[in-house]
């Protein structure tokens, strides 16, 4: 018998899980590649069994779109059409030379200590995105998290990073982060949006298009008035406060060139700062396989088809638009994939549907990227003092100097010069901060890696690897 191609779907968040489950029901063999211990990625994120929780779905506006995706996956995975890899992050995708295919290299278990290598036909990449971090003075202070860290620990671990907070920032995940803080227990002091609700009705067409995305925001919106929470409209965070950690942060409201409006500035007490900027496309693995990207995301076609034979991607990693969109690209992807491992041309009638919602979702992901924008000339007023990378302990002052001072012109010499984006994150969490203090475009990483990875584990691999 004929064994069926394999695809090897990368990330098992709702656009790989859409992709997986349309691939398997098309004959295709699927390996779920996912380094969470459970299949939903972030947004569908889970608490563990043992946590004993009575409502698991009460932080989830769409359970029963889990509830379907997670009996799909059981039927497949029942079936064999599906092999869940879980705990397998992976670190590094190539194509195999001569024999063609891909190998997916990973490190298995919570230590990631053990490599892994696993072999496929073709490649589907649902690696999701991460947070933007702008730094502010005090932003390193315990206290204070990322909103979708805070979010990952009240859905995962049903646990408070404190009993005060104050969530700020820009972006409709804000709203999510504070309606979860009052829902737990906490005190949220304040709502702090450095976006104004004037960019909204410009925006209108696209935002009407999708009334039930709309409808949730209203409702997390009406959840916030019934716990009283206090919400500062183009507002930001000037700075955080504390010793030991989190005391208190000040902020000020902002002008409409998006500067700190003099004789606003104000303190507000708390012991928790939840804090974001939107998100990042996780292009790392892509970078590796040497797919073209479109400004921070990989570049696709209409089939969700990279421009390296053999290779799709879907959700976040092709720009962010949150889980409606994911899901209908993962959807278009398993659908293009299925077809061309199997030897057939893709009928675009099988994900008309899709289509059509993954259009939507682009027009109003583009609308609120239009008006949740991080407030301009945010990195001038940066002082200088201000630890800009984490890792290297690198100050703004630093970054600065060697672009005016030693000549840096591009964000590359800045890491050479300052040693910013070398510490263990490589970047990921400075590289926007130091592309806004420079002036430079925020470009691909040019990772060889997608995460730290013991030399063992580079010394087991094969020659021909």
């Amino acid at each position: 018998m004929t064994e069926r191609p394999r695809l090897a779907v990368v990330g098992a968040g709702p656009a790989g899980l859409a992709a997986a489950l349309t691939a398997a029901a098309r004959g295709v063999r699927v390996l779920l590649v996912d380094a969470a211990d459970q299949a939903g990625g972030q947004f569908y994120r889970q608490p563990a069994a043992g946590l004993g929780a009575r409502r698991p779905q009460a932080p989830h506006p769409r359970w029963r779109t889990w509830e379907r995706l997670r009996t799909g996956l059981e039927r497949h995975r029942a079936a064999g059409r599906i092999t869940h890899l879980t705990d397998h992050h992976v670190w590094c995708v190539s194509g195999q030379s001569g024999s063609g295919g891909f190998t997916v290299h990973a490190l298995r278990g919570p230590g990631q200590e053990e490599g892994v290598t696993v072999r496929a036909d073709a490649v589907l990449l649902a690696t999701g995105g991460y947070e933007r971090v702008l730094p502010f003075p005090g932003w390193t202070l315990p206290g204070v998290v990322t909103a979708g860290g805070a979010q990952a620990m009240l859905k995962g671990q049903l646990v408070l990073p404190g009993r005060t907070a104050v969530v700020a920032g820009t972006g409709p995940l804000l709203l999510p982060v504070a309606a979860g803080f009052a829902a737990a227990g906490a005190r949220v002091a304040a709502l702090v949006e450095s976006a104004g609700p004037a960019a909204l009705p410009r925006r209108a067409p696209a935002l009407a298009a999708r009334p039930g995305t709309l409808a949730e925001g209203a409702g997390y919106a009406v959840r916030l008035l019934r716990h009283k929470v206090r919400t500062l409209i183009r507002h930001t965070v000037l700075a955080a406060h504390g010793t030991e950690r989190l005391e208190a942060v000040t902020v000020a409201a902002l002008d409409r060139a998006g500067r700190p409006r003099p004789g606003t500035a104000r303190r507000v007490r708390c012991d928790t700062l939840a804090v974001g900027h939107g998100l990042l496309p996780h292009t790392d693995l892509a970078e590796t396989l040497g797919c073209a990207l479109s400004g921070t995301a990989v570049r696709v076609d209409a089939e969700q088809r990279t421009d390296v034979p053999g290779v799709w991607a879907a959700g976040e990693t092709t720009g962010v638009g949150g889980a409606a969109l994911a899901l209908a690209e993962g959807h278009i992807a398993g659908q293009s994939a299925a077809a061309r491992l199997c030897g057939t041309v893709p009928d675009p009638r099988r994900w008309a549907a899709a289509d059509r919602a993954r259009a939507r979702a682009r027009a109003f992901a583009a609308a609120l990227d239009a008006v949740y924008a991080p407030p301009a000339g945010w990195a001038d007023r940066l002082p200088d003092a201000t630890v800009v990378c984490r890792c290297e302990e690198v100050t703004a002052g630093r970054v600065r100097e060697a672009v005016g001072t030693l000549g840096a012109g591009d964000a590359r010499t800045v890491k050479l010069l300052t040693r910013a984006g070398m510490g263990w994150c490589q970047g990921r969490m400075c590289a926007p901060a130091v592309a806004g203090l420079t002036g430079c475009p925020l470009g691909p990483g040019r990772r060889p890696f997608a995460r730290p990875v013991p030399l063992g584990v580079l010394a087991d691999l094969p020659d021909t690897e």
